[in-house]
């Protein structure tokens, strides 16, 4: 299934697949509510998820996707290089994570890679990866996070509600509101409006 809101890149993506014999496309999606709404319609071997898509992100649709349906394959593509969403997004579930610009070349290879059970990014991308490991970054706050505050920290800068958080994760309100608190705790912040730019201004989630 391709999941991405502008028919044109869908378009495109269907036209570079059609010239292979071992890979079909057999579903379309233009945001979550859609893709959500064929996820059981049959035994999909590999999503192709856009991250940047109106109402829910990406992202946030992946959180969802791997608690529903874990074994489902999720291929990342995106306008936006940058290696801390990459890695969040691998970390997530993702099998792999595909910038636009590569999909003319890479995109078959991907996909057949992921669906062996492997994962996948593009050799630009590895190198910023590498390069950003060889930085002084795990002295930022959000790296003390478990990977569970920061789904609430992405979830909380992305404008959702504790209550929607909490449907969202298919936890309680009081077990939300109790992530927050540590987040704010760890980071040494106060409010919602201090983690999401905190968010933004690291790259954390998409400003769109």
């Amino acid at each position: 299934m391709i999941a991405d809101d502008h028919s044109v890149v869908r378009r495109g993506i269907k036209q570079i697949l059609s010239e292979e014999t071992d890979i079909r496309v057999l579903g379309e999606a233009e945001n979550s509510e859609e893709i959500f709404e064929q996820l059981y319609i049959q035994d999909w071997d590999v999503l192709i998820l856009d991250i940047t898509m109106p109402g829910k992100s990406g992202l946030d649709a992946l959180i969802e996707l791997k608690l529903r349906k874990p074994e489902l394959k999720v291929l990342i593509l995106s306008m936006h290089p940058e290696e801390e969403i990459a890695i969040r997004a691998l970390k997530t579930g993702a099998s792999g994570y595909l910038n636009k610009d590569s999909v003319p070349g890479e995109l078959s290879k991907a996909i057949r890679k992921v669906y062996s059970g492997g994962k996948y990014i593009s050799n630009s991308l590895a190198e910023n990866i590498f390069l950003s490991m060889e930085k002084d970054e795990n002295k930022l706050p959000h790296n003390d996070l478990s990977e569970r505050e920061f789904q609430v920290l992405c979830l909380i800068a992305s404008g959702n509600t504790l209550s929607q958080i909490a449907i969202e994760l298919s936890l309680s309100i009081k077990t939300i509101s109790t992530y927050r608190t540590r987040i704010l705790e760890k980071m040494k912040l106060h409010t919602n409006v201090e983690l999401t730019h905190y968010a933004i201004k690291h790259k954390l989630v998409l400003n769109t």
